[in-house]
């Protein structure tokens, strides 16, 4: 019985969060328009958040192109289908591993990034003196920092996609031989733009999820040392299970 008392005191905490959750992101998207006004702050917020983490991005795609270039290698000369490589790297970079990787990735440098300062913020009386002065902190403080996020988010996963594609020509045409003209013709040939467009929805969507609960972590801290501390932890929890999660249904709903 202990065990489901405490199941269901756990249950009911999760979905009290996602109601907090969902009333937060419907006063971020009715604050979305005027937000967009301030153009400068948003473009400062994408520099923050995605100039800043491009070279983790790149580093990282480079490195899983690389892998996918030798694995698929492996694999697809089993099958006498190695003039394949460039098909099978560029579906799976372009549909799963460049937004999930990137996501994670994003949530580790840049939602970290954003709730700390929030939180900071929040502890240090910033966000109370923004109020004093009659401004809005949701909308001055809170909505450049959640678009800087989603818009960087499509963009560092398509250059992740791009880098990765770079390493597994890299790997499978200059160092397992493959012929250059087939790897790229064959993706050309099989890639479609449903594909192509399945990873920027899955980009789109990781980016929202990521920037709103870094967003929120870091405005909801309470202004202790030990929460404001923690406030990037949960970020980078939340974040990659909700992008895990949401990939799986994005994938099912997309097939």
């Amino acid at each position: 019985m202990r065990v489901l008392r405490e199941l269901r005191a756990s249950l009911e905490d999760a979905l009290g969060a996602l109601g907090r959750y969902a009333l937060f992101f419907g006063r971020v998207a009715a604050e979305t328009p005027r937000a967009l006004m301030r153009f400068g702050l948003v473009v400062e917020q994408v520099h923050n958040a995605g100039a800043l983490s491009l070279v983790i991005v790149m580093l990282s795609g480079l490195f899983v192109g690389m892998v996918l270039g030798l694995q698929g290698f492996d694999l697809l000369e089993r099958f006498g289908s190695e003039e394949s490589l460039g098909t099978a790297t560029a579906l799976g970079l372009l549909k799963e591993l460049g937004p999930v990787i990137a996501a994670l990735l994003f949530a580790g440098r840049a939602g970290t990034a954003l709730a700390s300062e929030l939180g900071l913020m929040r502890a240090t009386d910033q966000i109370a003196a923004i109020e004093m002065m009659a401004v809005d902190p949701l909308r001055r403080v809170v909505m450049p920092r959640f678009l800087g996020g989603v818009i960087s988010m499509p963009l560092l996963a398509a250059i992740f996609s791009m880098i990765g594609l770079y390493g597994a020509q890299l790997v499978g045409v200059q160092l397992m031989g493959v012929d250059q003209g087939q790897f790229w013709s064959q993706m050309r040939a099989s890639v479609e733009l449903d594909d192509v467009m399945e990873g920027v929805w899955k980009s789109l969507v990781f980016g929202v999820a990521c920037s709103l609960v870094a967003v929120y972590e870091g405005y909801h801290a309470v202004p202790t040392a030990d929460d404001v501390g923690s406030a990037p932890t949960r970020t980078v929890v939340i974040s990659s299970v909700s992008v895990l999660l949401l990939d799986y249904m994005l994938t099912a709903v997309m097939l």
